[in-house]
């Protein structure tokens, strides 16, 4: 279980790297090259489809971080994981819920998101 929860970490970490070089490198060590991600907003496939996703979601939301929402509930090749979007230390802006697949090598080959509070206008 520890590496399921590690693996969340990175992918938390990875929605949270504003460099292009660093969030390019993290991408690829977290998900499989043909990795899906789906959410009410975005649905992409690939490493460039999901670094772009990513940096969209930085630009519209500046300053906030990704985090941990709670404990990683994870079984055979699934976990499942809370997050928060907010200021450090405020309550979260955004709270969502993410399913994710693991491939056998250990990388994410799946995401499934849902967005559980979401402030309205967004």
């Amino acid at each position: 279980m520890s590496d399921i929860n590690e693996l969340v970490e990175r992918y938390l970490s990875t929605w949270n790297a504003t460099d292009p070089s660093t969030r390019a490198a993290l991408v690829a060590e977290v998900f499989t090259e043909d990795a899906e991600y789906i959410d009410p907003l975005v649905s992409v496939r690939g490493h460039d489809g999901l670094a772009a996703t990513i940096a969209a979601v930085q630009g519209q939301f500046a300053g906030l971080e990704f985090s941990s929402g709670g404990p990683v509930d994870a079984h055979h090749n699934i976990a499942r994981f809370t997050w928060h979007l907010g200021r450090p230390g405020a309550e979260p802006l955004i709270i969502g819920f993410d399913v994710a697949v693991l491939a056998e090598d250990g990388r994410i080959s799946q995401v499934h998101g849902f967005l559980d509070q979401v402030p309205a206008g967004l």
